[in-house]
């Protein structure tokens, strides 16, 4: 909602918001955009008197102010809707779906078309830092010329409590990318099932003419997410797909047997692809340097050179690359561009480092994405003690649905430290299994005196939450800048 904000202010708007909770980095963003924020949604509201209100998916029916558009018969509409019929409905969407990495994706191929040339518009669920903000308009659209492009994060949470579709059925996207799928959202899914039909109506709407591309065989975090993408394609598909996936073993070896990265003197050599799958990677560092190769159909492309850490990176280049191609960029021009992209706010972001120990921030909140975010850093860091630090806040962990994921996905962490306030559900008890390494609280102060008073020079400090988490990076800081560490 604040990235709708933002277009709606770009397309010549006036426009003011309510919330009852709004934190960096969007709350900083609002501010700079010069939109007013109103705390909390009262009657008085109304005396604004907008010629329209965009009402976000958190607001429901007892919500004073709707209860009062309603009783008034006030006009108002879903921000999805909004966005479709204002914004969308004149370019090409390049939509970006998918239960993890959809915001890290659509800030990668929003870079590749950036540093291509391309101008494109785009709406992303936190704030990449090629860009600082988390979405513009881009450039307009022009009698005769192409359409312009626009890259949206494509969310499968519901779109408002008068539209129980997924918000990205709005989006009618002719590049679409399906990342992955797993079950999540159970305050609104009774099963995975229900997901797959809404990733079902979404294929629907990508014409003939567009492109799909999607995760294929092979390992997932999670263990399901493939077979479900697998079940939703089954269930109709009338555009051509593409798939991406990492290269086998055998595969890797030989890549490393031909000194990789490769150059153009040996760019036509052909490797063994995983099974069904288009766009392959090889492991990161895979011919003893940093980075990693990117084939399509079994011939070398180039090499990514970068620092972002973990095979769900990989993955996600992947998908970008496969999709800017849809729109004209080659592969060798969406790798170069890669070098130069900077991730998003709160996606691994180092947020500083007292005393040789590190303090990460995560948006991880789910099990798979926890697990795949402390297996990258271990992998990125090796011989590092990794203390995460968890917050449950997401409405599935606050239900206590994930809960028993929950061990499996920190079991690589040496210690680990998670915040029970406002939860329902024995923590320590559904933890149980981590023995030693657990520590609980819900009393924040206290965390972080447990966290300093165990941390120690060379730690990584990997902090996740999909909430501001009670600005506990900073109090972490602080703490480590005047606490000696542990022995």
């Amino acid at each position: 909602m604040g990235g709708i904000a933002v277009l709606a202010r770009q397309a010549g708007h006036r426009v003011t918001g309510c919330d009852a909770n709004v934190y960096p980095p969007m709350s900083t963003q609002l501010e700079q955009q010069g939109i007013e924020l109103i705390s909390g949604w009262d009657a008085s509201q109304l005396a604004i008197a907008p010629d329209l209100w965009v009402i976000g998916n958190v607001v429901t029916r007892g919500n004073p102010l709707m209860e009062a558009i309603l009783d008034r018969g006030l006009p108002y509409i879903s921000g999805p809707q909004w966005l479709a019929e204002n914004v969308l409905h004149q370019r090409w969407v390049l939509a970006v779906a998918g239960t993890h990495g959809k915001t890290t994706t659509t800030a990668m191929l929003t870079w590749i078309l950036e540093a291509t040339g391309r101008q494109p518009g785009f709406l992303i669920g936190g704030v990449p830092e090629n860009f600082g903000v988390s979405a513009r308009l881009g450039a307009a659209p022009s009698a005769g010329a192409p359409q312009p492009l626009f890259v949206i994060e494509a969310d499968e949470y519901d779109t408002a409590f008068f539209d129980k579709r997924s918000k990205f059925v709005h989006y009618r996207p002719r590049t679409a990318i399906l990342n992955n799928l797993e079950f999540d959202h159970a305050d609104i899914f009774a099963d995975l099932a229900a997901i797959e039909t809404q990733f079902h109506h979404f294929v629907r709407t990508v014409p003939g003419t567009g492109r799909i591309v999607v995760q294929a065989g092979g390992r997932s975090p999670g263990g399901s997410a493939d077979s479900a993408l697998e079940r939703v394609l089954r269930r109709g598909v009338w555009t051509p797909v593409e798939r991406f996936g990492n290269l086998s073993t055998a595969a890797n070896a030989d890549l490393t047997a031909l000194n990789s990265p490769l150059n153009t003197a040996n760019s036509t050599q052909r490797v063994d692809a995983p099974q069904g799958a288009d766009w392959q990677a090889s492991a990161d560092g895979a011919g003893g340097s940093a980075g990693f190769e990117v084939l399509f159909q079994g011939v070398a492309q180039g090499w990514v050179q970068w620092s972002l850490m973990g095979e769900h990176n990989r993955h996600n280049a992947l998908a970008a690359i496969a999709a800017a191609r849809h729109v004209g960029v080659s592969p060798s021009e969406a790798i170069a561009a890669l070098a130069s992209f900077r991730n998003v706010k709160r996606r691994m972001e180092l947020r500083g480092t007292v005393r040789e120990i590190a303090v990460w921030d995560d948006f991880a909140h789910h099990p798979t994405a926890i697990q795949t975010t402390l297996e990258g850093l271990r992998t990125a860091l090796p011989g590092r003690r990794v203390l995460a630090v968890l917050e449950p806040r997401s409405n599935t962990m606050k239900l206590g649905v994930m809960k028993a994921a929950l061990p499996d996905s920190l079991r690589s962490a040496d210690a680990v430290f998670c915040y029970t306030g406002g939860l329902g559900w024995d923590v320590a008890q559904a933890l149980a299994p981590l023995a030693d390494k657990l520590h609980c609280a819900d009393d924040l102060d206290l965390l972080v005196a447990q966290i300093v008073a165990s941390a120690r020079p060379g730690d990584q400090l990997l902090v996740m939450s999909n909430g501001g988490f009670g600005g506990i990076h900073d109090k972490l800081l602080r703490a480590l800048s005047v606490t000696p560490g542990a022995a």
